[in-house]
């Protein structure tokens, strides 16, 4: 029996409650190679891929991320459990944050925690922040029911059944996206007013420094005109 669109939604929110997090036991205790930490996190995160091609994590972005600061360099060409948890913190941020931006959060943590003999360790912040993101799932289901019966409520005026089943999905999706850009908002607002010990950066006088080849090519195709408007390239132009 085919379910209806509502249906269809709840097993949607429902979903998240089986999105695969590394677990910090997962996360070896021995130094990998370049290539060790690529395969690794492509299996432990493949079930958030939105394609089955897509790449979560190449070598260029990690290079990329060393480049720009956000990951201290590697030892002898290999990278330890710490720089584990900044590189998923990194995947997690770079979703919703600018490079510039997750580079403000992340110079003080590094500074602090990185390699640092101090009473909190590296680990003992991703086993809370992992703690922590598990306990809200829950609230966030249950937020988004809410906003979808919500949805569901709007466009009460319109007759047209095809019209109002577009709308409250639009509606839906609308809601959806002004919480995420109102979270979004405050996040840099935070940063903004050096709330985390770090000012954050300008924005690249060299475009080409803000979108790396490796994130051009992972990215939705909706996206990429921009990203290209962003390193100077007219659309159809390499």
């Amino acid at each position: 029996m085919d379910m209806t669109k509502e249906e269809y939604i709840k097993s949607l929110i429902d979903s998240l409650k089986d999105v695969k997090y590394i677990m910090p036991d997962d996360i070896p205790n021995i130094d990998l190679y370049m290539d060790q930490v690529t395969t690794f996190m492509d299996e432990h995160l493949k079930s958030s891929k939105r394609y089955s091609e897509d790449k979560l994590l190449t070598k260029t972005m990690i290079n990329n991320y060393t480049k720009n600061e956000l990951l201290p360099p590697p030892a002898k060409k290999k990278y330890t459990k710490e720089h584990m948890f900044l590189l998923i913190f990194i995947y997690y941020f770079k979703n919703i944050l600018s490079i510039n931006d997750i580079q403000s959060i992340f110079n003080p943590l590094t500074e602090r925690y990185y390699g640092k003999d101090s009473s909190v360790k590296l680990e003992d912040i991703y086993e809370e922040i992992f703690r922590l993101e598990k306990e809200q799932t829950d609230a966030i289901t249950k937020d988004m029911i809410r906003k979808m019966t919500k949805a569901k409520e709007s466009f009460g005026n319109v007759t047209d059944e095809e019209d109002q089943d577009f709308l409250t999905t639009f509606a839906f999706i609308s809601m959806l996206c002004f919480d995420v850009y109102m979270r979004k908002h405050m996040i840099e607002k935070m940063i903004d007013d050096s709330l985390m010990g770090s000012k954050p950066k300008k924005a690249s006088a060299n475009p080409k420094e803000q979108v790396s080849k490796a994130e051009y090519k992972q990215a939705p195709r909706v996206n990429r005109e921009a990203m290209k408007k962003m390193n100077g390239k007219p659309e159809g132009k390499k």
